[in-house]
């Protein structure tokens, strides 16, 4: 659920009147704060964010019980093309492994509070159905290679 341009203040707006746009936000539950110069914000009450945290770890252990009591994972992987499409692209052995994978970046943004690994999982995962959804790619890809390409440039 986002907030609607209707509940967006900017950041100006929260320097000059901080009260008023705290209030709007007790009251709509959350305000997006914009500013130009940076990313976008919310400003909650932190009982809401409390409460999605709760309902969060919660979906996050249902998921775990589930692979607990079908190691298969067999009602998860079944339902991951209609949440990620581009899963028809991948080996069922594959699908499986990035189900799992998730199920644990879930869990570990649940109860860790690591939000960023489960973008990374799925991400990862997108991009091998990316790479095997064109079969001259991924034939490129798969032919061996050999000697060395020179040093690696990482992106943060």
């Amino acid at each position: 659920m986002s907030a609607s341009h209707a509940d967006a203040v900017t950041f100006s707006d929260l320097s000059r009147n901080p009260r008023a746009v705290a209030e709007r936000a007790a009251r709509l539950g959350r305000v997006r704060i914009t500013h130009r110069d940076a990313p976008d914000f919310y400003l909650t009450a932190a009982e809401r964010e409390e409460g999605r945290e709760r309902m969060f770890a919660t979906a996050s252990r249902l998921f775990l019980a589930l692979i607990k009591h079908d190691p298969t994972a067999r009602a998860l992987v079944v339902a991951m093309p209609e949440v990620f499409p581009w899963v028809r692209h991948l080996s069922p052995d594959e699908l499986r492994a990035f189900t799992l994978e998730l199920v644990d970046a879930l869990s570990d943004a649940a109860e860790l509070d690591v939000d960023v690994a489960t973008q990374e999982v799925i991400a990862a995962w997108r991009a091998t159905a990316r790479i095997k959804a064109d079969p001259a790619h991924y034939a490129e890809a798969r032919k061996p290679t050999s000697g060395d390409f020179g040093p690696v440039q990482v992106s943060a």
